[in-house]
């Protein structure tokens, strides 16, 4: 047998386990650097560093199995945060353009969610920190892997919406983005849908956002903005206006009239934001406009 057919009679997992499966194994030897565990005919190694304290010869322990870095079956007294036909919400530790992101599943091998299942806008992946909903699936090879929970799961776990939600702050977490928008799954555990045209920046995979509900549909889900009341915006906007208006000893050389990439530009607002705002002051007779200027009114 040459080198080659060691390496992968080495590597090969037991005929009965599986990555991912949660065991209780027999520990049949001990080595210098850890444990040799079986059951039945299976057997697999536990690294000293990954079992609760010294080990003896017959003790049971309770494992989780996964393939190591050198892709050989082992075996870790580390419970995971998700374990298989579980879902639940991991935190991205790190993001590889090529490969995907990476997730803590509370063992020291990180999980991969691998790039196939994320968004195909590298802008909509997520970043360290975000968390995604997910459960653990197995590649071609056995190896453990995340899946993004599906909106099957996601409609059987979902809590339907009172109608008394209207016009209510809500905290959630962006689970999918579709070119119309975002949908999110709120702390409350409501799915919530927000426009593109509601949005204040793009949204990501995993990202936490605070919207407003701005309707409670018949089934229970809920359409969001994440802007505040029109009322409140236009109040914020003619503020912003009225403090760069002082910044500059009280005029600045923009009216109704300015074009509009330069109203985006200069305030990072819409031109119909900008003159409600300036129609707001003006209506209160705190500015006024004059040969291509506005100026604040001194009282």
């Amino acid at each position: 047998m040459n080198k080659r057919q060691n390496k992968n009679r080495a590597q090969a997992a037991p005929a009965n386990l599986q990555a991912g499966m949660t065991v209780t194994m027999t520990v049949a030897r001990q080595t210098e650097i850890g444990y040799f565990l079986h059951e039945g005919e299976d057997e697999v190694f536990l690294h000293r560093s990954e079992a609760e304290g010294p080990l003896r010869i017959g003790e049971e322990a309770d494992v989780f199995l996964y393939h190591d870095h050198e892709n050989r079956l082992a075996a870790t007294m580390q419970m995971p945060y998700v374990s298989w036909g579980e879902y639940g919400w991991l935190e991205v530790v790190d993001v590889s353009p090529r490969l995907g992101v990476f997730l803590d599943n509370g063992i020291k091998k990180h999980l991969l969610l691998f790039v196939d299942d994320l968004p195909k806008m590298r802008q909509e992946w997520p970043r360290t920190g975000d968390r995604l909903l997910v459960t653990l699936k197995r590649d071609k090879q056995g190896r453990l892997l995340a899946k993004p929970a599906s909106e099957e799961e996601i409609s059987r776990i979902a809590v339907p919406a009172d109608s008394d939600m209207h016009n209510k702050w809500v905290e959630g977490t962006v689970y999918k983005v579709i070119q119309e928008g975002a949908f999110l799954f709120t702390d409350d555990e409501h799915v919530l849908f927000v426009h593109r045209d509601e949005m204040t920046e793009p949204l990501r995979l995993g990202q936490s956002v605070r919207c407003r509900v701005i309707y409670v549909r018949a089934d229970g889900r809920l359409n969001g903005s994440m802007q505040a009341r029109k009322e409140v915006r236009y109040a914020e906007d003619a503020d912003k206006l009225l403090h760069y208006l002082i910044d500059r000893g009280g005029a600045m050389p923009y009216t109704d009239d300015t074009p509009a990439d330069i109203i985006r530009e200069k305030f990072a607002m819409s031109k119909s934001a900008f003159k409600r705002a300036l129609g707001k002051l003006m209506k209160e007779q705190k500015v006024e406009q004059d040969e291509g200027w506005t100026r604040l009114i001194r009282k």
